[in-house]
């Protein structure tokens, strides 16, 4: 992890000259610097004792990769970033050590474990306050909280990764790859719940539930038409699902993988179907990958996306008709409701590729903006039997466009993903940060 350690030293560097031009570009309002605060830790609820494990604010993270509670970072242009640590206040927990103290040689380092010093360095000059509301209340930090310009220079600057950031989001990747080949064997072992496969990805990536970029979906057999399954089966079925999607991720020093998988198995006819669907998936994926340049409106590939979903249930028997019979009809929004992807980085939907609305038959649709160099987003289009969303199509005009009995053959099954994370630079166009460390995309039994 050395490199990553000099790859992050110039991270803070680059760092450095983007938040001073940012301070400098503002137009409405003059700042002398800008302090951000780490986060605190919330209660579960207001009636007990007991706190969730700190999710540190991700300005903070794009500083450093440090989780933890009641720390703030100064900065102010032509000054060395000063960090001002609290330390642990409670005999009951301590925060887990980094994975790397490099930002020691970046930082200068003060100790306020009493929190009687952090107000004396805010005495000059005008501040930038960065921070959860609930934080900064109780938090001696005289600025102005969270100035909506700056605020939003920031998250532009989140949007273009820098090389250290790029390399964690690889790692993170090739982190998550240990998680979904140990659940590809055991969904083909047979006979594991849902529960078990989720503990599984854990201990197979080595890491705690809290330290997922975000909860674990491990659907298995109908369970997939629910795109964010969380509620996992705690039991084997006594039939055993021919289906399983796993979306899960890994994080490395705050960044964090978003892949999807999903596998089949099964002889039976609508298990070689819903694999034909799985194969057929993960084809139109990877074209969709390959059409990625700079320049180009994501959106324009999000209804890309629609004309090969629509392509590919025809194939499979699911779609009678045109193309564009399909797509202008809704039909493939009830199979695929929502958008191809979204920005990826220190948060799972991560900010600076939404700076416009979407059209209105895309209201899902997170990214939006034109692609460009240094962008990191996901690819990752979906067929689900929804039952909700599919009885609409059934009772309208588009309704004679579906081959209801395939669907229904093909309901018990849930639904199919596939997902990988992009880099969009100029030696690769887009570099699949992905398949670089996940290849395989879907398999069946045979």
């Amino acid at each position: 992890m050395k490199a990553l350690d000099g790859l992050y030293l110039d991270h803070v560097a680059a760092l450095e000259v983007a938040y001073a031009g940012a301070l400098d570009g503002l137009v409405n309002e003059r700042f002398d610097g800008v302090a951000i605060h780490s986060g605190s830790l919330v209660p579960r609820s207001e009636f007990d004792d007991q706190f969730w494990p700190l999710r540190p604010v991700p300005h903070w993270l794009h500083w450093l990769p440090l989780v933890e509670p009641d720390a703030v970072l100064l900065f102010t242009p032509g000054r060395r970033p000063r960090l001002v640590r609290r330390g642990a206040t409670s005999f009951w927990e301590k925060p887990a050590l980094p994975e790397t103290e490099a930002f020691l040689q970046a930082l200068d380092v003060t100790w306020d474990r009493t929190g009687s010093v952090l107000p004396g360095l805010l005495t000059a000059g005008r501040w930038a306050v960065i921070g959860e509301a609930r934080a900064l209340a109780k938090t001696p930090l005289n600025g102005t909280p969270n100035p909506p310009e700056l605020v939003a220079a920031l998250d532009a600057l989140r949007a273009r990764k820098t090389p250290y950031e790029v390399a964690c989001l690889a790692e993170a990747n090739r982190r998550a790859r240990f998680g979904h080949e140990a659940l590809r064997e055991a969904f083909f072992a047979g006979h594991s719940s849902e529960l078990d496969l989720h503990l599984l990805y854990l201990r197979a990536t080595e890491q705690d539930d809290a330290e997922t970029p975000y909860k674990n979906i491990v659907a298995m057999g109908a369970h997939a038409a629910t795109l964010h399954h969380i509620a996992y089966g705690k039991r084997p079925s006594p039939h055993e699902a021919e289906s399983l999607l796993v979306d899960a991720g890994a994080t490395c020093r705050g960044y964090g993988s978003d892949v999807t998988r999903t596998w089949v198995k099964g002889r039976g006819a609508a298990a070689q179907a819903f694999a034909a669907l799985a194969k057929g998936m993960n084809r139109l994926q990877q074209r969709l990958c390959a059409e990625v340049a700079v320049g180009k409106p994501y959106e324009s590939l999000h209804d890309a996306s629609h004309r090969e979903v629509a392509a590919l249930l025809r194939d499979i028997g699911v779609v009678r008709g045109s193309i564009e019979e399909a797509v202008d009809g809704g039909v493939t929004r009830a199979f695929y409701p929502h958008g191809l992807g979204h920005s990826l980085g220190l948060q799972t939907h991560d900010v600076g590729c939404g700076l416009r609305p979407a059209r209105s038959d895309n209201p899902f649709l997170r990214n939006t903006s034109d692609i460009a160099l240094g962008q990191v987003f996901t690819i990752e289009p979906g067929v689900y039997f929804i039952d909700e969303l599919l009885e609409p199509v059934r009772s309208g005009p588009s309704g004679a466009l579906v081959d209801w009995s395939t669907v229904a053959a093909l309901s018990p099954l849930g639904g199919v993903r596939i997902e990988d994370d992009l880099y969009v630079d100029r030696v690769h166009g887009a570099r699949n940060l992905t398949r670089e460390a996940i290849p395989e995309g879907t398999a069946h039994s045979p």
